[in-house]
């Protein structure tokens, strides 16, 4: 069968349930690599480490994410992506079970380790699967189900984590994942159609992108903020436990106010930028985000104002990879698939770097420095975009 009818037959098979599959698979992912947010005073009491440390579990997964963004796009090429994708959400199935087992730190860090390469290389290879799954046509309504698991995950993963975990303890939360992450692996089986290989980017293409100074510019400022939102992010519940003294129900009731607040800021970043407003969004938002995370330690002690300010805080932080992916697909719509690894790169070293600045801050000056640390992150951010002209192709300034 040459390549052509192969697509072909990929693409007359129904693909509705392989695209919901897919999203699933999504909102997993993300539910067990943001889960420990609203753990890591449990975790780290249980496995006789420091929040700080805990902390960590986060940015182990984002290193091992950026090796396989970088490293498993390339390789897939030359295998079934069907069977590429089967293996991705079998590393998360193991990750989970090692994790609810876990007896010490070490063996969680190895659990969150191979979580990390199920991430990476599931999400550096999600866009390229969807261009082969559907026409062209449905290609934005099949990305937009994909990014909506990302959006249910984030909305609901911390909040839940948070309440099953003040009631049962840590470990039997990532157990509810177990049988969710079997019926993912299952309906992949059965809904995804055999995708042949095709050729293979090369590696290379990845870092010949760093040399368009555009786009090295880019990804420093998408490091730097998503850096500083994770730098907060991560360490919310040690902060609002030592600033409100929150229990596990109303550490809940925050983070699921934060969540929720994302599609606000997922719809309205949508609407702004149907009206070209791509640019003054890049830098306005980690601006305002700082301040509001600065506005969060000025709010300590006063339960609806950090409520209130966290509604916002989510609000503003949902908008930020809208613009992100909107920037990408406008600036390397030459290298879309390059591009897109390189990104997943970027942001998932950002979350790493994140995480181990976070916790260096929260164990050595207390629960409210990783914010601090992040909101100068953000603000360097915007001293880096400014107004975008060094981040448009030569073509478009």
């Amino acid at each position: 069968m040459t390549a052509t009818t192969a697509t072909s037959t990929t693409r007359a098979t129904p693909v509705g349930g392989a695209v919901a599959a897919m999203a699933l698979c999504v909102a997993l992912l993300i539910s067990a690599e943001f889960m420990p947010v609203s753990l890591l005073t449990p975790i780290a009491q249980d496995l006789h480490a420091t929040p700080g440390q805990a902390g960590q579990a986060i940015s182990i997964s984002g290193l091992f994410a950026v090796l396989a963004s970088l490293v498993i796009a390339p390789l897939a090429g030359r295998f079934d992506r069907r069977r590429v994708l089967l293996a991705m959400t079998g590393l998360m199935l193991a990750s989970v079970l090692l994790i609810v087992f876990a007896p010490s730190f070490p063996l969680l860090m190895v659990a969150r380790a191979l979580l990390g390469l199920a991430i990476g290389g599931f999400w550096s290879l999600s866009t390229a699967t969807v261009l082969r799954l559907v026409p062209s046509e449905e290609v934005p309504k099949a990305l937009g189900t994909l990014f909506l698991g990302n959006a249910v995950a984030t909305a609901f993963a911390a909040p839940i984590g948070a309440y099953v975990g003040g009631h049962l303890g840590w470990r039997p939360v990532f157990g509810g994942l177990v049988p969710l992450v079997l019926i993912t692996l299952f309906w992949q089986a059965r809904a995804l159609p055999a995708m042949p290989p095709q050729a293979a980017i090369p590696m290379s293409r990845l870092f010949s992108l760093l040399r368009r100074r555009y786009v090295s510019r880019g990804m420093l400022a998408v490091m730097l903020t998503f850096g500083g939102a994770f730098t907060a992010f991560t360490y919310f519940r040690p902060f609002l436990e030592g600033a409100l003294g929150v229990d596990a129900n109303q550490l809940s009731l925050l983070l699921l106010g934060l969540g929720l607040a994302g599609f606000i800021g997922t719809h309205f970043a949508g609407n702004f930028l149907q009206r070209g407003y791509l640019y003054p969004l890049l830098l306005i938002l980690p601006l305002a985000l700082a301040a509001t995370t600065f506005a969060l330690t000025a709010g300590a002690g006063l339960f609806w104002a950090v409520a209130a300010t966290l509604v916002v805080w989510g609000t503003l932080n949902a908008a930020i990879p809208v613009c992100w992916s909107t920037w990408l697909a406008r600036e390397l719509v030459d290298e879309p698939e390059a591009g897109g690894g390189l990104m997943v790169a970027s942001i998932q070293l950002a979350i790493m770097a994140g995480g181990g600045l976070g916790g260096h801050l929260l164990d050595a000056f207390g629960p409210s420095a990783p914010l601090w640390g992040g909101a100068v992150l953000l603000m360097l951010s915007t001293l880096l975009i400014r107004r975008g002209r060094h981040l448009r192709r030569p073509s478009h300034r």
